[in-house]
């Protein structure tokens, strides 16, 4: 069956986005293990800031959801809490 060309479009347009989909989620991802290695409270709370803004972008391009995003800064703020 041939398949036209509106469904060819709309296959490299997923594909596409799905590619750029995985990269910010992978950035996201990235970013917070990173934030969770950091041993003193001073260096994360100055990366803080950077990982938030992160995760909000990521809400925006609806990458993940608000209540995703709420959980993960607050898991980070307890992290940091912990710290010395």
């Amino acid at each position: 069956m041939k398949r036209s060309i509106s469904v060819l479009k709309n296959i490299r347009k997923s594909t596409n986005r799905r590619i750029v989909n995985r990269n910010k989620k992978r950035k996201l991802k990235e970013a917070i293990k990173k934030l969770k290695k950091l041993r003193t409270k001073r260096s994360a709370m100055k990366a803080y800031p950077g990982v938030q803004a992160i995760i909000d972008k990521s809400v925006q391009d609806r990458i993940i959801t608000k209540n995703t995003a709420a959980r993960h800064k607050a898991q980070l703020m307890k992290h940091i809490s912990t710290l010395k």
